[in-house]
């Protein structure tokens, strides 16, 4: 199935690790991103450790024409589709923001893959579409749609599209990835979570706690029904996360209509257990203050990876040391980020 694989938001942190591994792969991605929320820079350092040029058109999905324009320039074997807003917090204060983009994008991207003829879609969606567990381990049977944030909503009406598309045209096969929590970097550390402004997600705050760019961490309440207080997470190595995009993308082959698959590891750490694993990778004191709880923050998330194993020949490999390691080193050979 080697051939051009579109990849929206493909500048991105998770967008970019995919690119280089379908590289790897033998695929030929042609990237899509408005850079709204991340650099050109990101695809410039894979050309050059990977030794090769890649394909790629400044476009915001939200423009229909041009998007209309690449596909007729192009024969995509299938989509790997990131672009979106991705902030909790920021979706709970701009819900139509949030919708608006994410929702139309995603909607002009499945209108031209139809008229295209382009059938096969693997979607980058969230664990957020589970909503506050009902139980824990999650896995792909657990209700979805209870979702506490705008963010997570998008994520879950743009499940519902593509699955109502896959069952009213029997030649379309996607395969919805649900994340749990991507972190860590490319082991050249060339590559990782580049955060516009203010990160929104802990472990680029803590590393940049750890190189001095932030004075302490704030820990979003340490009141919940969790070990130690602080909300507990699946955290995955990004590489681990990119692979299981290539997994997906050769499931596709099978005719597979549309499936859900968790990507996670299974595993579920604390925000302070965190904390300490990377003041251990970085040698560093972490400074943190006990700050109140976020809205639409849950106490505990964590996935039962198993659907993912048996029908996908796909396992995260890298333990939690790997992740804090491969951050660190991103961080400390950038420490602000691209633009260094």
């Amino acid at each position: 199935m080697a051939g051009k694989v579109l990849v929206t938001g493909g500048g991105g942190y998770i967008g970019s690790h995919c690119v280089v591994e379908l590289i790897e792969a033998g695929y030929c991605p042609v990237v899509v991103d408005n850079f709204s929320n991340s650099v050109r820079e990101s695809l410039r350092r894979i050309e050059k450790f990977m030794k090769t040029s890649i394909e790629f058109h400044e476009l915001d999905l939200l423009d229909r024409a041009g998007l209309e324009d690449l596909f007729k320039k192009h024969s995509f074997i299938a989509v790997m589709h990131f672009a979106g807003l991705k902030a909790v917090g920021e979706s709970v204060q701009k819900p139509l923001l949030y919708y608006q983009v994410n929702l139309t994008a995603s909607m002009n991207l499945l209108e031209v893959m139809q008229t295209h003829k382009v059938h096969n879609l693997v979607f980058s969606s969230s664990a957020t579409v589970y909503g506050d567990p009902q139980r824990l381990p999650i896995d792909e049977q657990h209700p979805v749609g209870g979702c506490t944030n705008p963010y997570g909503k998008t994520k879950y009406f743009i499940e519902e599209m593509i699955t109502d598309q896959c069952k009213a045209n029997k030649d379309w096969n996607a395969i919805l990835l649900r994340y749990f929590n991507p972190i860590g970097a490319h082991i050249t550390g060339l590559i990782g979570e580049d955060p516009q402004g203010i990160p929104n997600n802990l472990l680029p705050y803590v590393a940049q706690v750890a190189i001095g760019r932030r004075e302490h961490l704030s820990v979003f309440g340490n009141d919940y029904d969790t070990p130690d207080g602080t909300g507990v997470r699946d955290y995955i190595h990004v590489v681990d996360l990119a692979k299981g995009h290539i997994a997906a993308l050769k499931k596709l082959q099978d005719n597979c209509g549309c499936k859900a698959y968790n990507l996670g590891t299974g595993t579920g750490y604390s925000v302070l257990q965190m904390v300490k694993a990377m003041e251990k990778a970085s040698g560093k004191e972490i400074a943190c203050q006990i700050a109140p709880r976020r809205a639409g923050d849950v106490a505990s998330c964590y996935a039962d990876p198993r659907l993912a194993a048996d029908e996908l020949g796909w396992k995260a490999e890298f333990d939690l040391e790997r992740m804090c390691e491969d951050l660190w080193r991103w961080q400390s050979l950038n420490p602000v980020g691209f633009s260094s």
